[in-house]
C-alpha cells in the first residue's frame, strides 16, 4: 500500500508540509486578530455587502453570456455542413452542461446570500469558530507531523467532522420530518375539530328537532286520547243501538217463524191427506197392473212358444237349403274348372298353331334363300314358276 494513504511521509515531504502548515496557522492567527466580531454599525458595511453581491452578479452575467454564446455556436454548428460536426456538437453539449451547472450553483449561492446577510454577528461568530477549529486542527497536525512524521489526527478530524455533519443533516431531516408531521397533525387536528364542531352542531340541531317532535307527539297524544275516548263512546252507543235493532229484528223473525210453523203444520196435514188418497189410488193401480202383467206374461209366453216352434222349423229348412247350396256350389265349381281347362287348352292350341306357322314360314324362307327342295335353280320356266310360286306364298302370308 502507498505510505501516503496511511498518514506516513518522507522527511522532505514532512518538512515541506510542516512549512505549509506553519504558514496556514500564522495566516489563521492573523485573520483571527484582524476579523471584527460584527459588521453592524460600521459605515462601510453596505459597501462590503454591495461589493460581494456585485461580484456574484458579475460572475452570473459572465456565465449567462457564455451560455448564450455556446447555444448560438451549437445552433450554427447544427445547421452547417462542416466536417467533424458530431464531435463539435458533443463538445458544445458538454460545455453547455458545465455552464448550466455553474449557472445553477451561482443562482443557489446568490439566493442563499440574499436570504442570509453577512452583516449579522451570527455569521461572523460562526466564521470565527470555524477558523479556530481549523487553526487547532492545523496546530495539532503540525505538532504530530513534527513529532512522528504522520498526520493521522488531521484524517481523524476530517472523519469526525464528516460524522458530525452527517449527524447534523440527519437531525435536520428528522426535525423537518417532525415539523411536517406536526403540521400534518395540526391540519388533522383542525379537520377533526371542524368535523366535531359540525357533528356537535348537527347533534344540537337533532336535539332541537327531537324536542320539537316530542312537543308535537305530546300534543298529538293528547288529541289522540280525546279522539279515542270519544270514538269508544260512539262505538259503545253504536253497539248498543245495533244490539237493540238486532233484538227487534230477531223478535220479528221469531214471529214470522211462528207464522211459518203454523202454515207448515197446516200444509203438512193437507199433504198427508193428499198422499193417503194418492196412495189408495196407487194401490188400486198396482193391483190392476199386476193382473195385466200376469195376462201379458201368459200371452208373451204363448208367443214365445210359437216362435220357438217356428224357429225349429226354420232351422230344419235352413239346414236343407244349406246342404242344397253346397251341392249346387260344388257343381258350379266343377263347371268353372272344366271351362277354365277348355279355355287354357284353346289358348295353348292357338299358341302352338301360331308357333308352327311362324316356324314353317321361317323354314320356307330358309329353303328359298338356300335354294333347297323345289326351290333349286334350274330353267327359266322353272324359275318363273318358282317366282310366281313365291309371290303366291307371300300373298297368302
Amino acid at each position: 500500500m502507498d505510505p501516503d494513504s496511511m498518514g506516513l511521509a518522507t522527511p522532505a515531504d514532512v518538512l515541506q508540509v510542516a512549512t505549509v502548515l506553519e504558514d496556514c496557522v500564522d495566516q489563521l492567527v492573523v485573520l483571527g486578530k484582524i476579523m471584527p466580531v460584527s459588521y453592524e454599525g460600521r459605515p462601510d458595511a453596505d459597501e462590503i455587502v454591495g461589493d460581494e453581491i456585485g461580484r456574484i452578479v458579475d460572475s452570473q452575467r459572465q456565465l449567462e453570456q457564455q451560455f448564450s454564446q455556446l447555444m448560438t455556436a451549437r445552433q450554427d454548428t447544427k445547421f452547417s455542413g462542416a466536417i467533424g460536426k458530431t464531435n463539435r456538437l458533443t463538445q458544445l453539449d458538454q460545455d453547455i452542461t458545465a455552464v448550466s451547472g455553474g449557472l445553477k450553483g451561482s443562482n443557489q449561492f446568490f439566493t442563499r446570500s440574499l436570504k442570509q446577510s453577512p452583516l449579522t454577528s451570527d455569521n461572523l461568530e460562526k466564521i470565527q469558530a470555524d477558523r479556530a477549529f481549523v487553526e487547532s486542527v492545523m496546530v495539532e497536525a503540525q505538532s504530530e507531523l513534527a513529532v512522528s512524521g504522520t498526520f493521522l489526527s488531521l484524517l481523524q478530524s476530517v472523519l469526525s467532522e464528516r460524522e458530525k455533519k452527517a449527524n447534523l443533516q440527519q437531525t435536520i431531516l428528522r426535525e423537518e420530518e417532525g415539523r411536517k408531521r406536526i403540521k400534518q397533525l395540526q391540519r388533522l387536528k383542525l379537520e377533526v375539530r371542524k368535523e366535531k364542531e359540525v357533528e356537535i352542531q348537527n347533534r344540537n340541531e337533532m336535539i332541537a328537532h327531537l324536542k320539537d317532535q316530542l312537543q308535537e307527539m305530546k300534543a298529538k297524544t293528547n288529541m289522540e286520547g280525546k279522539y279515542v275516548k270519544k270514538n269508544s263512546e260512539v262505538q259503545v252507543f253504536q253497539t248498543q243501538k245495533r244490539c237493540s235493532m238486532s233484538e227487534q229484528a230477531l223478535r220479528e223473525e221469531l214471529e214470522a217463524l211462528k207464522v211459518k210453523i203454523d202454515e207448515e203444520v197446516r200444509v203438512n196435514g193437507e199433504i198427508e191427506s193428499f198422499l193417503k188418497t194418492h196412495q189408495r189410488e196407487l194401490e188400486e193401480k198396482v193391483e190392476y197392473w199386476m193382473e195385466k202383467y200376469d195376462k201379458d206374461v201368459d200371452a208373451k209366453q204363448h208367443e214365445l212358444d210359437v216362435l220357438k216352434a217356428s224357429k225349429a222349423q226354420d232351422l230344419a229348412r235352413l239346414q236343407e237349403l244349406t246342404k242344397l247350396y253346397a251341392e249346387y256350389e260344388q257343381v258350379v265349381v266343377e263347371d268353372r274348372i272344366e271351362k277354365e281347362k277348355a279355355r287354357r287348352k284353346a289358348e295353348q292350341e292357338a299358341i302352338e298353331l301360331q308357333c308352327a306357322t311362324k316356324l314353317q314360314a321361317w323354314w320356307r324362307g330358309v329353303m328359298v334363300r338356300k335354294g333347297l327342295g323345289p326351290y333349286k335353280k334350274g330353267k327359266k320356266g322353272k324359275k318363273g314358276k318358282k317366282k310366281s310360286g313365291k309371290k303366291g306364298k307371300k300373298k297368302k302370308k
